[in-house]
C-alpha cells in the first residue's frame, strides 16, 4: 500500500492549496511583525487595534489547525476504505475488468485497487465491490 503525503498528487507535487495556506498564515505574521516594529513609539497602537489583531492572528492559526487534523481525518477513512477492498473481488464501472483485489494504491485524488493479476482498476462511481467466492 502506498501512501504519498497529504497534499501531494500521485507525481508527487505540492498542491495549491497546501502552498496557500502556509503563504497566507506566513505573510500574516510577517505583517503583523512589521507593523508592530514600524509604529511611531510617540503614538502607539490603539488597544483595541492591537487586540483585534491578536485575535485574527488567532483565529488564523485555529484555522491551520483544523484543516491539519480533517486531511489526517481524511487519510485515515480512505486508508480504512482501501484496507477493506483487499481480499475482495471488484468489476470495473464498464464491467470489463473482473479479480480478486491483492493491494491498493491510494494517491490525494483516489485510489487504485491492482488485482492479482496485476491488472489496475481505479475505484470510483459505477464500481461493484462483492466478497470473494471461497473455491471448493
Amino acid at each position: 500500500m502506498t501512501v504519498p503525503p497529504v497534499g501531494t498528487t500521485n507525481t508527487g507535487n505540492s498542491t495549491d492549496a497546501t502552498s496557500k495556506t502556509a503563504v497566507d498564515y506566513q505573510s500574516f505574521l510577517r505583517l503583523l511583525v512589521a507593523e508592530m516594529k514600524n509604529q511611531d513609539p510617540t503614538k502607539p497602537m490603539d488597544s483595541t487595534q492591537y487586540v483585534a489583531q491578536l485575535a485574527s492572528f488567532s483565529q488564523v492559526e485555529q484555522s491551520v489547525q483544523i484543516n491539519n487534523k480533517l486531511n489526517e481525518l481524511l487519510t485515515s477513512q480512505t486508508i480504512s476504505q482501501a484496507d477493506a477492498l483487499i481480499g475482495r473481488t471488484i468489476t470495473s464501472a464498464d464491467g470489463t475488468v473482473t479479480g480478486e483485489v491483492a493491494s491498493v494504491k491510494l494517491y490525494s485524488d483516489g485510489i487504485v485497487a491492482v488485482l492479482k493479476d496485476g491488472t489496475q482498476v481505479v475505484v470510483g462511481p459505477g464500481i461493484t465491490v462483492q466478497p470473494t467466492p471461497v473455491e471448493a
